[in-house]
């Protein structure tokens, strides 16, 4: 009887599922709608043209409906590749799932195009009917930055939805779900965001912020749709996603918060005003969000593991339409300019560097290098999920009785907390003021975080703590990193030769072409300049002292014999830039309002010198490490073969030897054993 009520209560979670999905889309299309209305009359003004009613409604539909056919498009390929289990080959269940990414990427298509079109057509402040003409919109494209946005996004869109109609493999569903969440990431640097003080913060806040609304959104809509449809695999679906959800939940929270400290000039306009009213609204909801989310974890999840269904269904409906409120509320703060937004006055080179100039630098100890600090998402959410993971495999470890040395431990954090210093201290402030601190900078990332971060053998680590899964089951991450350490490429890679360019090759690289001037004018490029930097160190150091496993590991004659080739090089980089002549990245410091630098050529110099200066001392250090890396494998492999002659190992090269020498010497000693003519 239990069973029938069961079966009859998820035919009628079923059947109300489209009616659940429906509301909460329409609830997300008439908040923003609302919302919109609400500053209609603030946004108008007497004597100037208005696009029409058209665009004016037209534009937040448009933009709700790119976020809900994005976010359903990441959780339908988040259900095929990381929720459901299954093999390599995906099978009825993922395929059907996978059908549902390509109608939803179809309509992201449609409407990033339609945003497109009305945000034209707000910007001029014209009809959309007087100014959708292809000549004028491939301008748009070309020239402005949120139509590039939207163009990419609807390429972006198109390609995941051509992609997914002959994906057969678990891993091009991975590389549509990779092409998706980038697809999320170019309306990011539009708008408000990219437009304010400290908008390199206010970017990176907001990406993370759209990436994990995606996954938390569109994840929970199709386990939702997963366990309404009573699929057998729904359970294990839920219980992978909610440590998932946590981490999104997280995410979400801590870029939210980051974006509106950006935004506010102070904690009071929190209360005043309809940007700070929508804040505290989408507050309150990602509140309840979490609350309910615990609900799950604590009672749901039990039950539906049990086989019960209803009351997970329910509850997570119920989600879903807050969720939908919260986009709407979104999608309305997005058209809501923050307050004081048309009021502040940026200098040239505020805008540039995203923070006020710092002040002069002065005589040494440069005391507004531990004074002036400027927060940065990436490295700052970055650094401390490593450090929160590493712990908590560490952690992991010991609760299972096995050991891991605290030399270790105390190497990773504290490379992390050097990446922070270097990343979010006065050296990442006067970094992009001044060449030699910038130098600096560099060295730091390139040969002294590496060196630390290695010694922690993070890789070794996960290796030891993450789960395997079961055969058949889609790779999970301890398999991808065992295929990425013995891949082709980390074969490739892991050469000394390979390594050695890539960490020298790229400062030449770098920095005697246009690539560095153009990087510093973004912050975008700024920051891949500065991950790539620290790539190319771990890289290096990797193949010269890492713990952790590789493909093929030179021998530690091989290992010295490329760190004293290449650090020749690192010495003539430093020396070719205190001999130069021409100023590097001339562009980009005279864009710079800093009266207080004299003579940029004798900044150079100096950044010069750090390099060479600060180049010997990780050099030195690395090669005290490797010596005791080869003594202390020398002694193991000693342990190792005295074992073997304890046991009486046959199989043992070095007691093989010497039966052999034996036989031989037993050989001369027979009477009849043949003779040497002389």
């Amino acid at each position: 009887m239990a069973t029938e009520t069961e079966a009859a209560t998820g035919a009628r979670s079923s059947s109300r599922l489209p009616v659940v999905l429906a509301t909460a889309l329409g609830g997300a299309v008439a908040v923003g709608l609302v919302v919109r209305a609400g500053g209609a009359a603030e946004d108008e003004a007497p004597g100037i043209e208005s696009a029409g009613a058209l665009t004016r409604y037209g534009l937040p539909v448009a933009r709700t409906f790119v976020d809900a056919s994005a976010v359903a498009t990441v959780g339908a390929l988040l259900l095929v590749v990381v929720l459901l289990p299954g093999g390599r080959r995906l099978g009825g269940t993922r395929l059907r799932y996978l059908t549902w990414a390509v109608a939803s990427a179809a309509v992201w298509v449609v409407a990033s195009v339609a945003a497109l079109l009305f945000t034209l057509s707000d910007l001029f402040a014209q009809p959309l009917a007087d100014i959708a003409a292809p000549d004028v919109v491939a301008d748009f494209v070309v020239t402005d930055v949120q139509g590039r946005a939207y163009a990419v996004t609807a390429v972006a869109a198109g390609v995941v939805a051509t992609l997914c109609v002959g994906i057969g493999t678990a891993r091009w569903a991975r590389v549509a779900l990779l092409l998706a969440l980038a697809g999320l990431l170019p309306p990011a640097f539009t708008g408000h965001s990219s437009a304010s003080g400290n908008h390199d913060a206010a970017v990176l806040s907001l990406a993370l912020h759209l990436v994990g609304v995606a996954v938390w959104v569109g994840g929970l809509v199709f386990v939702l749709v997963a366990a309404a449809r009573r699929e057998e695999q729904a359970a294990d679906a839920v219980r992978r996603f909610s440590p998932l959800a946590g981490w999104a939940l997280l995410a979400v929270a801590a870029s939210g918060l980051v974006n509106a400290v950006v935004r506010l000039p102070s904690l009071s306009e929190v209360f005043a005003g309809r940007y700070g009213l929508l804040l505290l609204g989408k507050a309150a909801a990602l509140a309840a969000l979490g609350c309910i989310g615990w609900w799950h974890r604590r009672r749901t999840l039990p039950a539906l593991t049990r086989g019960t269904r209803s009351a997970f269904v329910r509850l997570a409906a119920g989600e879903l339409l807050l969720m939908a409120a919260a986009m709407g509320l979104a999608v309305g703060l997005s058209r809501t300019p923050a307050p004081g937004a048309g009021e502040a006055q940026l200098s040239p080179s505020e805008e540039l560097l995203g923070f006020p100039m710092p002040p002069p630098l002065g005589d040494f100890p440069w005391t507004p290098l531990f004074t002036q600090w400027h927060f940065d998402p990436l490295f700052a959410f970055g650094t401390a999920a490593a450090a929160l993971l590493y712990l908590a495999g560490v952690r992991k470890l010991r609760g299972r009785g096995d050991k891991w040395p605290v030399g270790r431990t105390i190497a990773w954090l504290l490379g992390l907390a050097v990446t922070v210093l270097a990343t979010m201290s006065g050296l990442a402030v006067y970094g992009k003021v001044l060449f030699s601190v910038h130098m600096g900078q560099h060295m730091i990332l390139a040969m002294t975080v590496p060196i630390l971060l290695v010694l922690g053998a993070p890789a070794t680590l996960a290796l030891r703590t993450l789960p395997a899964v079961p055969r058949g089951d889609p790779d999970g991450p301890r398999e991808l990193l065992v295929k990425l350490l013995h891949s082709r490429y980390a074969r490739i890679l892991s050469n000394p030769v390979v390594a050695s360019v890539l960490f020298i090759g790229s400062a030449f690289a770098v920095y005697y072409t246009s690539l560095f001037e153009n990087m510093m004018r973004s912050h975008l490029g700024h920051m891949f300049m500065l991950v790539h930097f620290l790539a190319a160190g771990l890289l290096f150091f990797w193949v010269i002292i890492g713990v952790d496993p590789g493909p093929r590991r030179p021998p530690f004659l091989g290992r010295l014999f490329a760190l004293i080739l290449t650090m020749p090089f690192h010495s003539w980089f430093s020396i070719s830039l205190m001999s130069s002549t021409a100023l590097i990245g001339e562009g980009w410091w005279s864009l710079l309002e800093r009266p207080w630098v004299e003579d940029p050529m004798a900044d150079q110099y100096d950044a010069g010198a750090i390099a060479w200066a600060t180049g010997d001392i990780p050099v030195l250090i690395t090669t005290i490490i490797l010596a005791i890396q080869w003594v202390r494998s020398d002694q193991r492999e000693a342990r190792r073969v005295d074992r073997q002659i304890d046991r009486g190992d046959d199989n043992d090269p070095l007691a093989a030897y010497n039966a052999y020498l034996a036989g031989l010497h037993a050989r001369d000693r027979r009477p009849d054993a043949p003779r040497k003519q002389a």
